[in-house]
């Protein structure tokens, strides 16, 4: 249970960020939710007085529907006809004592148990002034008929509540564009207004969060041993949903399966297999809403996690070296080397780290769930901060290759050095359909490899290397993210130089080098109107399989060219001599290449580019 004990202290350590509500670059809000409370969203809001009357209502934006709102453990898990209401805010038909006069439903125990609830909190030592005006008015019994006056609600020709529009009418009302399903269901949400002060919402109100939890606290009986906190302390049986958003049933610790023989033979009762303290799950389910919200990670419903307990930002395993550190902190890339890379990442991961306290740890959690009730843990890693960065700075440095390609849809077009991040592995593997089930698969599996040091899995390898091997059956750009991709993956293997080396002697690398210049050689004789694959790469594929009997094939086809050069392919020329005399006589064969191949595609054609062009990346993307 080390991840609940971590998330535990997550959630002490960021204590001032309690009710807090906060927003992500995507503009998404979340919030480090009090004990005893929960999110949910809310279609209308009522405002009453301090005198507890009636002032307004409104109906809520999609926008603003999330709401913190306190709840008890029996509200947290109602389901079905179970009549638990949540302690202030709930469903129409829990808060409106004159509902039944208008739906005809039996919803008076809804309504009696919600009431008594809310006043023996007002009542209680830790109630708070805001509940009691709430109480006041809805004690009066009246909340339907006066958000019919105030026409958000509608009823229709026999009296009752209107649970769909007739567009013959004229323009909908906006309950009608919220409304999903009966009235009964719709969420309401309540606040105090004062026309002399500008009073902070109930909902987001420090104050009524501290009543909530203090009056609550004193309901709780049964002490026991806590596993997580080693205390005696409330213990619980129902823990936390929502975890990975707002309508998310699946629960990471649930015990309640007493004929499925889960406990039952070995233990009577399900506490005494391991016993949770309700401080604890509260907290530790809290602090991992609130960092999934945060900064987490979901691809097709599972969840990847990075975090530190102290709330700092974290270097993201899956992330590629340009999310880590922008093209501003690489060495100049005419005259890169692997050296020089691992030196200026190693600097830009100092500089990191320097944020971060001594001895802190990270923690590394994936999470999915097989079902609509059940969540489990796939994979969960606590390692301390130095060592951490040391594995991130290890993978960026030897999964390591010059990438030029577009992002974000393929409309910003990028160039760095480094490792590509596990999606775009997983693109270079499976293509760009590949799904997000296929996907999340495989960023799990990556990430031993970063976080571990683990080999990378060879059936993604081998994919790879045939997708890059086979240009003819993709788009130019799709191609050239492929190919850069793949030679990261086969470069972390041969720890090979990213600058081209001329005195390799290894025949896949040399046989590449040959491939790369032949297809230089009919690129530069064909005109710039004539975009068509050089006869090269439209035999990449077999030349992979069958190098000396492909080559031949390759030789005769550029003769056109070089005669259409003349002088201008000397260059080309003495350099495919060059390069076929270094391959050993019984090298020379029809024996498969392996991925090396394609470092010395790369590399050589790079090399050449860069002679002839400023801009050597424009050349390679656009020829």
């Amino acid at each position: 249970m080390s991840w609940l004990l971590e998330l535990y202290r997550t959630y002490e350590a960021n204590s001032d960020d309690i009710g807090e509500v906060q927003k992500r670059f995507n503009g998404t809000e979340y919030t480090l939710l009090p004990t005893g409370h929960t999110t949910q969203n809310a279609h209308i809001e009522v405002n009453i007085t301090k005198d507890g009357e009636w002032h307004s209502a409104r109906v809520i934006p999609k926008d603003e529907a999330n709401t913190t709102i306190p709840t008890t453990e029996d509200s947290a898990s109602r389901s079905g006809k179970k009549v638990a209401p949540y302690p202030l805010h709930d469903k129409l038909s829990y808060v409106a004592g004159d509902f039944s006069e208008y739906e005809g439903n039996a919803k008076a125990e809804q309504f009696d148990k919600y009431i008594t609830n809310l006043e023996t909190w007002k009542d209680s030592p830790h109630g708070h002034w805001k509940i009691k005006s709430i109480y006041n008015y809805l004690r009066n019994e009246r909340l339907i008929t006066d958000l019919v006056e105030e026409n958000i609600l509608f009823l229709d020709s026999d009296g009752k509540l209107l649970n769909k529009w007739d567009s013959e009418k004229g323009e909908k009302p906006e309950i009608f564009k919220v409304l999903v399903g009966e009235p009964e269901s719709l969420f309401v949400k309540f606040n105090v207004h004062s026309p002399n002060e500008i009073l902070t919402p109930v909902w987001q109100d420090k104050d009524v969060f501290t009543s909530f939890i203090n009056f609550y606290k004193d309901q709780l009986l049964d002490d026991d041993y806590c596993y997580i906190l080693g205390e005696i302390l409330p213990k619980t049986e129902r823990h936390a949903n929502k975890i990975r958003h707002a309508a998310d049933k699946a629960k990471l610790i649930s015990d309640n399966d007493t004929s499925g023989f889960t406990y039952r033979g070995r233990f009577e009762k399900s506490f005494e297999a391991a016993s949770i303290s309700y401080e604890a799950s509260q907290k530790a389910h809290n602090a991992l809403k609130w960092l999934i919200r945060k900064q987490g990670k979901t691809i097709d419903g599972r969840v990847f996690l990075v975090w530190e307990n102290s709330g700092q930002e974290v270097i993201e395993p899956s992330a590629d070296s340009y999310d880590v550190f922008h093209s501003d902190s690489i060495p100049d890339k005419t005259t890169f080397t692997n050296t020089e890379f691992a030196h200026a990442f190693s600097k830009a991961i100092d500089g990191y780290k320097s944020n971060l306290e001594h001895g802190r740890n990270i923690n590394i959690m994936v999470m999915d769930s097989a079902t609509t009730g059940r969540l489990a843990v796939l994979y969960y890693r606590i390692m301390d901060v130095d060592s951490y960065l040391e594995r991130i700075k290890t993978w960026h440095s030897s999964c390591i290759w010059l990438h030029m390609y577009k992002r974000d849809g393929n409309k910003n077009r990028i160039s760095y050095l480094g490792a590509p991040s596990a999606r775009d592995i997983a693109f270079a593997a499976y293509g760009p359909e590949v799904n997000d089930q296929v996907t999340k698969g495989l960023v799990e599996r990556m990430l031993p490899c970063v976080v571990d040091g683990r080999r990378i899995p060879r059936d993604v390898i081998r994919s790879a290397f045939y997708r890059a091997s086979n240009p003819v059956g993709m788009e130019k750009w799709e191609w050239e993210k492929t190919l850069s991709i793949t030679c990261s993956l086969i470069n972390k293997e041969e720890g090979y130089s990213v600058r081209l080396d001329e005195t390799n002697q290894d025949r896949d690398y040399l046989f590449g080098r040959l491939l790369a210049a032949a297809d230089v050689l009919e690129r530069r004789a064909l005109s710039n109107e004539e975009q068509r694959a050089t006869n090269a790469i439209r035999l990449m594929n077999s030349f992979s399989k069958h190098p000396e009997r492909t080559w031949k094939t390759i030789q005769e086809s550029i003769q056109p060219y070089q005669a259409k050069l003349g002088k201008k392919a000397n260059d080309l020329n003495k350099l495919i001599d060059d390069i076929g005399s270094q391959i050993d006589i019984k090298d020379f064969n029809n024996k498969p290449l392996s991925g090396k191949y394609l470092l010395g595609f790369y590399s050589q054609r790079y090399e050449l580019y860069q002679k002839k062009s400023q801009n050597p990346e424009e050349e390679m993307i656009n020829e």
